[in-house]
């Protein structure tokens, strides 16, 4: 296994692919989202970024499938009753739009990696609040679902997306983090047999990607250890501005190549 992750990068780009996973799975375990976003703008820093969403997919599926896990089975069962359409949007979305991401030219992807970080970030950085009316919740279902489905598709995150579009729904806190992790638990599913499926995840990449369940599960037991012993919201707003920075750094890379 290390010998064909040896094939994608040098040994000081698997140790410190390692630290940035670390750091990822301990901002997932403190806060409950924004690992695909600093894994995939950490790794895209350093590595092709085909091989750094390769290298996010299966500690995703792990790291989803943890934060599922500490909620109760019917507590699940019945977040994915009520959201069950924006669920289904986003999962087809991702395996439909994962097909085309080999066929990005290199520029063009870190583009298309660092403007939604950026923008997202900011987004929830100003505090902006939407606000989608009980009458109007079909129709953003579909919106919002296409939209966080086509990034995730893209770029392995649709955190940022759904997190603004269950704020606008009003949702309370504890239910919101319930159906975070049933969307990105199925989400990350479909992203898996979307790159599976897209050779994104091969022989080569699927031992890579492996390599750094590890790390991922030890930054997130830490995370959830320190989730509650720290200041939620001023943790959020610096992961923010690393994230912003980060994308901002992509956008540019893209731009002058």
């Amino acid at each position: 296994m290390l010998q064909d992750t040896m094939q994608l990068m040098p040994l000081w780009g698997f140790v410190a692919a390692c630290g940035v996973t670390l750091v990822a799975g301990f901002v997932k375990g403190s806060i409950g989202f924004a690992m695909p976003l600093i894994m995939i703008s950490g790794l895209s820093l350093f590595l092709d970024p085909l091989v750094a969403v390769a290298g996010i997919i299966l500690p995703i599926v792990m790291s989803n499938l943890l934060q599922v896990m500490r909620y109760p089975w019917p507590q699940a069962g019945e977040a994915l009753r009520e959201y069950w359409r924006y669920i289904l949007i986003v999962c087809v979305m991702i395996v439909v739009v994962a097909q085309f991401v080999t066929a990005i030219p290199t520029q063009t992807f870190y583009l298309v990696l660092g403007v939604p970080v950026v923008m997202l970030s900011l987004i929830q950085l100003l505090g902006v609040r939407f606000h989608i009316a009980p009458a109007w919740r079909r129709a953003s279902e579909w919106g919002v679902g296409l939209l966080a489905g086509g990034i995730g598709g893209l770029t392995g995150t649709w955190g940022p997306p759904t997190v603004l579009y269950l704020i606008a729904l009003e949702t309370p806190k504890a239910k919101q983090m319930l159906v975070q992790g049933v969307v990105y638990g199925l989400g990350s599913v479909s992203l898996l047999a979307g790159h599976l499926q897209s050779g994104v995840l091969n022989a080569v990449t699927l031992p890579w990607s492996a390599a750094l369940l590890v790390p991922a599960f030890l930054g997130m037991q830490v995370g959830f250890w320190m989730s509650d012993r720290l200041n939620p919201e001023m943790f959020r707003k610096l992961t923010l501005i690393v994230l912003v920075v980060a994308g901002a750094n992509l956008v540019r890379r893209g731009l002058m190549g």
